[in-house]
């Protein structure tokens, strides 16, 4: 104990003693967490109540990983599509850079012909890195193509240690930290993606594995990046469980035990329990300052934290949207659905074409008296989507007058009323589908039909912003 060192801590003004040394487990057998973990039940969330404190770092930001996880479930982009979107990526993040990086395969020509291209725009943010495998060919292709960074694959638990990679701690570690040394030697910042790391011996490897990594970054003097990889989407958020469930306990540990600042830690959560949002975000309250996320959560299995969503929740944690630019979110939606061919689910919200559609009739009624009643938020400021009220035997006149104007965004001076006769057309239509024994709302695709068919009749033609 005497001999440990006590230092002050900047963020929390406080003297800290250093923390015990935490070496390597090395063991005979894996330790697959089978309390936690037995394959034929449901996994189990387990609390020993041990609290960590908040640690919000100065500053967060978000990562891209839609070129490279968010391929891993699709088609592939093309050159053009994905150029295209980066450019998207920079409007959105805005002069601050909040969206700090967006990573790329580089093994087709396809992936990197796109590098080059976006290379090409001369962007600060969000800076080109690339994801490859641990492998001295692919470190070249990094440095050929002058990227500062890339992402190597270090997975860490001993479900990949002794299952798949057929090696001990020992070995495993051994292995990685030669081959992040041969990335440091051609002076390339590696991002260590520690795949599984919720199923993980977090103080018997992690822990121990990145004390390691922190000595070889004093040793070259380059950035090592650890990225926090919910690989399985396993992680909670909630105070007191157990790791390797908990994010914040494993973001706890990389700080404080294993050293990492937090500018070099960076959450990557998946989506399989339905906790990449708050994973994420509570990984940015504990101590990470970057979340990696792919655009509307396109990613392996059940997806990754969607990217427009921590864009909100950045808003709603710091009071402010530093700059970002949340209208890009609706054109990437309209650029994936008419250019690419990927209809985002209705109901997604910020970005689904029903996310702020209000369907029940005293919802309705309440939405057109004042939009804040049944509305999150400004949606026509900040994603240019006004609010929409479904049309149903309850909506009258008015309500499907609204649904005109807004559906079709008509400017003051061409917006139509009550008493338009397109208006009572459609509303007739409306009133014989429920006389006919009809109880559900009617589709957008419907009402667009009956217009369409109204406005020939009347020789007349809704221009707006559609």
């Amino acid at each position: 104990m005497e001999n440990r060192k006590v230092y002050f801590d900047k963020h929390t003004n406080l003297l800290q003693l250093e923390e015990h040394m935490y070496p390597l487990v090395d063991v005979d057998t894996p330790n697959v967490f089978r309390n936690l973990f037995h394959y034929d039940e449901i996994p189990k969330i387990a609390f020993n109540d041990r609290i960590v404190p908040h640690s919000m770092p100065d500053e967060i930001w978000i990562t891209d990983t839609t070129f490279r996880d968010g391929q891993q479930s699709r088609a592939p982009y093309s050159t053009e599509q994905i150029v295209t979107l980066y450019d998207y990526f920079h409007k959105l993040g805005g002069p601050n850079g909040k969206i700090r990086q967006s990573e790329f395969f580089l093994y087709s020509k396809k992936d990197r012909d796109a590098v080059y291209k976006c290379l090409e725009r001369g962007y600060e943010f969000p800076e080109v890195t690339s994801w490859i495998r641990a492998s001295k060919k692919d470190f070249e292709l990094v440095k050929d193509i002058g990227m500062k960074e890339t992402g190597i694959l270090v997975s860490c638990s001993d479900y990949h240690i002794f299952y798949k990679l057929k090696m001990t701690r020992r070995e495993c570690m051994n292995h990685y930290l030669s081959v992040i040394r041969e990335c440091l030697e051609k002076g390339i910042s590696p991002r260590c993606h520690l795949e599984d790391i919720t199923r993980s011996d977090i103080y018997g490897f992690v822990i121990p594995f990145c004390l390691e990594l922190m000595k070889l970054m004093e040793e070259y003097k380059i950035p090592v990046k650890i990225r926090v990889c919910d690989t399985m989407g396993y992680g909670v958020n909630y105070p007191g469980a157990v790791i390797p469930r908990s994010i914040p306990g494993i973001i706890y540990g990389l700080r404080v035990h294993a050293g990492v600042p937090s500018e070099l830690i960076e959450f990557h959560g998946h989506n399989d329990f339905y906790k990449a949002v708050s994973n994420s975000t509570t990984a940015w309250l504990y101590g990470a300052c970057g979340v990696n996320c792919s655009l509307f959560g396109i990613g392996e299995r059940t997806g990754n934290t969607p990217l427009e969503a921590m864009v909100f929740e950045y808003a709603q944690l710091r009071g402010t949207l530093d700059g970002m630019d949340t209208t890009v979110i609706t054109d990437l939606a309209e650029y994936y659905e008419k250019e690419i061919g990927y209809r985002v689910p209705s109901r997604t919200p910020f970005v689904g074409r029903n996310f702020n559609v209000t369907r029940a009739g005293i919802h309705a009624d309440g939405l057109l008296k004042n939009e804040e009643i049944y509305n999150v938020f400004d949606t026509d400021k900040f994603l240019k989507r006004p609010p929409l009220v479904a049309v149903s035997n309850t909506s009258g006149l008015a309500g499907i007058a609204h649904w005109i104007n807004t559906y079709f965004r008509l400017p003051e001076g061409k917006q139509v009323d009550k008493n338009t006769e397109l208006v009572t057309m459609v509303k007739a239509w409306v009133d014989k589908e429920y006389e006919e024994g009809r109880v559900t709302v009617l589709t957008d695709d419907e009402l667009l039909a009956v217009i369409d068919d109204a406005c020939r009749q009347l020789g007349i033609e809704l221009t707006g912003e559609k």
